[in-house]
């Protein structure tokens, strides 16, 4: 697959999700008696609009495009591919016209902000109920499953990677780049080897034993005899191995879906915590006398900057690259960014939905009125920051491509 193909890909992928963000705020402001002026696909300017006439959607002329309050929702088709946006009447939370984001009152509110999070969390919890039907990779460890239905299946055989010297493998003679098709074990029972997992496995059960390894070495079929390390030993076997393989669920799926999609929000959720983490510790230690300290302050930094990419580095060079190994690794990482995007926006930060909430919160328990003017005071300084941020990611992001 091309360079090309994987940016347009990418540059598809990230608008779906931002738009299915924007539904999610769409169809709760719908459902909680909010008007929505504009659900727009893609960024301004507009090319193409429609609205419900009638109880029939038709297509509206350039001289039609004008929203006009009572008139219904105007869908609209715009040129800048970077996202979606949902336009509702009154966003201020002052607001009290009727029909209105302010005039909903806090719970209504609060189902309308995180739409658009839930909607990402269902968009993800989808592919991956698909993947775990169909073919799911792991790529997180203990990744959730259900034992008793889910069966390995290996795209590939299992490489032997790299020998350790003096190792069981080393003695009996195998070497980088066999393929371990089958093992023989003492009771001369033959177990197929079809996924990394199971040679691991089959290590533990028989470590302490003499067994005989299938191999394919340059095309030719060859029996090794390797005499196993002890239970409790640094290692079994003495190499490193590969192998691709996906797990496939059946009635499990859609549980395991769920299952996934839960344990990759707590993984973002924990980076999150060791990027702030090492952000913090490590603006802090350039400050400290000791050369020794400040030098591990630059490299928790190092860490916070490698760990962060932006949409040019997203599009630009990790979908290009997943894109190449396969449609189950890219969908694996659409359902990743969608629960990214969900896990972003629940930061409270006031330019996000949980930061806007927070925000709305506070005035409330306070018995205080968040005006027009200090809501757009604050969300616009915090936007000015998010701006600051994305601005040093992409130099990042591109520093890293040209690199």
């Amino acid at each position: 697959m091309s360079v090309v193909l994987g940016i347009l890909i990418g540059l598809f992928m990230l608008m779906f999700l931002v738009t299915a963000h924007e539904f999610g705020h769409f169809i709760m402001a719908r459902r909680n008696g909010v008007e929505v002026e504009e659900f727009g696909i893609c960024f301004p300017p507009r090319a193409i609009a429609w609205r419900k006439v009638n109880g029939k959607w038709r297509r509206l002329k350039k001289s039609e495009w004008e929203k006009v309050p009572g008139e219904g929702t105007i869908v609209s088709l715009n040129w800048l591919p970077i996202g979606g946006f949902c336009q509702m009447k009154g966003e201020s939370a002052s607001d009290t016209a009727k029909g209105s984001f302010g005039k909903a009152n806090f719970w209504r509110k609060t189902k309308i902000l995180f739409g658009g999070v839930l909607a990402n969390w269902l968009v993800a919890a989808i592919i991956l109920t698909v993947l775990a039907w169909s073919g799911m990779p792991h790529f997180i460890d203990n990744q959730f499953q259900i034992d008793a239905d889910t069966k390995a299946i290996g795209l590939s055989n299992v490489v032997i990677n790299e020998v350790i010297d003096d190792s069981p493998a080393k003695v009996g003679g195998l070497a980088e780049g066999d393929e371990i098709i089958s093992i023989i074990t003492p009771e001369n029972k033959h177990i197929s080897i079809n996924t990394v997992d199971e040679l691991l496995d089959f290590d533990q059960r028989h470590a302490g034993e003499t067994v005989y390894m299938n191999i394919i070495r340059d095309g030719e079929s060859m029996m090794a005899e390797i005499r196993l390390n002890p239970e409790g030993s640094d290692y079994i076997l003495g190499a490193t191995i590969s192998g691709d393989a996906v797990y496939v669920s059946t009635w499990s799926a859609p549980i395991v879906g769920v299952g996934v999609t839960a344990q990759l929000t707590g993984e973002t959720f924990k980076g999150v915590g060791q990027l702030l983490y090492n952000l913090v510790s490590g603006v802090v230690k350039q400050v400290n006398p000791n050369a020794e300290v400040r030098s591990s302050g630059a490299e928790e930094l190092k860490e916070a900057g490698d760990s962060v990419s932006g949409p040019v580095g997203i599009v630009g060079v990790l979908f290009p690259r997943v894109a190449q190994s396969g449609g189950r690794n890219l969908l694996y990482l659409v359902a990743l960014i969608s629960i990214s995007l969900a896990c972003m926006n629940v930061l409270p930060i006031p330019a996000l939905d949980g930061g806007r909430w927070l925000l709305i919160a506070i005035f409330k328990v306070r018995k205080k009125k968040l005006t027009k003017e200090k809501e757009e005071k604050i969300v616009s300084r915090a936007f000015m920051v998010i701006l600051a941020i994305a601005l040093i990611v992409t130099i990042l992001d591109i520093t890293r491509i040209i690199g």
